[in-house]
């Protein structure tokens, strides 16, 4: 009688997300870069910041990444042929158009699953997003449903935010008017930038408004 009423059930997939602070998982892949295919790699983004995603998302403001010493880089479970189909199709007619970024293939689905972000039912990752430092170590993680995007402007706040902290010390707290300050005054007066951010307030007054609506 148990065994007839014993029921199968499936067991959740094996996902882990690596943690925060460690290194972060290696990848090396063939990704399209200006329209050609070229291997990339982890370790070809030694000494700078690296926002890693698992498309789509916003393509259009890399340069304000890259001003603040930040590459990125796209990845899908797509092949690397797919990727180049894409790029040659323009947003309007529902593809990504010409990017500026390389798009890393993961065909075989061992980068999403690396970063414990692979739905495997579907075989495609979730919306996620890495935030990976000059160490390689990994800084920040978001991970959505297919349904909800990610914001542009949080990913690069919290890119500055960390980067900030490298330069003065995590002991220090700052509110989005200091940090704001620190900005404009970062790449003119590097040395002027801790005494601004030394004004501090409550540690949890620290706010984030987006200044367009989140969901790309």
């Amino acid at each position: 009688m148990a065994a007839q009423l014993r029921q199968v059930v499936r067991s959740p997939p094996d996902r882990v997300v690596p943690q925060l602070t460690t290194p972060a998982p290696d990848f090396c892949g063939t990704a399209v870069v200006d329209g050609q295919f070229k291997e990339i790699k982890l370790s070809d983004y030694k000494n700078k910041y690296l926002v890693l995603f698992f498309y789509p998302l916003d393509f259009d403001r890399v340069e304000e990444f890259r001003r603040v010493n930040c590459e990125v880089v796209a990845c899908s479970t797509d092949s690397h042929f797919s990727h180049f189909a894409w790029t040659n199709i323009p947003r309007n007619q529902g593809g990504v158009g010409q990017v500026d970024i390389p798009l890393l293939a993961d065909k075989t689905m061992k980068i999403s699953r690396a970063y414990g972000v692979l739905n495997e039912d579907e075989g495609i990752a979730f919306r996620a997003l890495f935030i990976i430092d000059k160490q390689a170590r990994l800084r920040q993680v978001t991970i959505n449903d297919l349904g909800v995007g990610r914001s542009v402007d949080e990913a690069l706040r919290l890119v500055q935010a960390f980067q900030y902290v490298d330069e003065h010390g995590e002991g220090e707290r700052f509110v989005s008017r200091q940090l704001e300050a620190w900005q404009r005054q970062h790449q003119a007066d590097p040395s002027g930038s801790k005494a601004i951010l030394r004004k501090n307030t409550r540690s949890d007054s620290f706010s984030y408004v987006p200044k367009r609506p989140p969901g790309l």
